[in-house]
């Protein structure tokens, strides 16, 4: 999906830093940011902010999302509770890519605590216009697709 996209943001009291900073990448990029994240430095709960991202994302509102809080771990647990949403939790540009190119991510989580801001610019715009391979991949994306609606193994 290259060209424009619509971003869903969202980060929690510890990523606000760098969420300002991604919000201005994106526009700078010319895409169409839906900020959902907190907007202040008081203390709250990281479901509170990944959960209506990830919502953006599997209804089509948002085109992908990006989430920050202090690891990334809890934003990418929340996430991927929402039927659709492939969330990763990226530590540098080669995660990012693979991420898009063999399960087609559509939110990246990023640890604001652990990566320098520099370092999560570069992978985030990787990610962005990274394309998803397909071929065998496709298959595998599928299963996982298929179990989200069944709760049946694949065969």
């Amino acid at each position: 999906m290259g060209g424009v996209m619509k971003v869903a943001v969202g980060n929690d009291h510890r990523g606000l830093s760098v969420k300002l900073r991604v919000v201005g990448l994106l526009t700078e990029l010319g895409h169409e940011v839906h900020d959902l994240g907190a907007t202040g430095p008081t203390g709250v709960d990281y479901p509170d902010y990944a959960i209506p991202v990830a919502e953006e994302v599997s209804t089509g509102k948002a085109d992908r999302g990006v989430l920050i809080c202090a690891t990334g771990h809890g934003m990418c647990i929340a996430a991927n509770k929402v039927c659709g949403v492939r969330a990763v939790n990226c530590r540098d540009v080669i995660d990012a890519e693979l991420s898009r190119r063999h399960n087609d991510s559509n939110i990246v989580c990023v640890a604001a605590d652990l990566l320098g801001e520099d370092q999560i610019e570069r992978m985030i715009r990787a990610w962005l216009v990274t394309e998803f391979e397909g071929g065998r991949h496709t298959r595998r994306r599928e299963k996982v697709t298929a179990y989200e609606k069944t709760h049946e193994r694949p065969a």
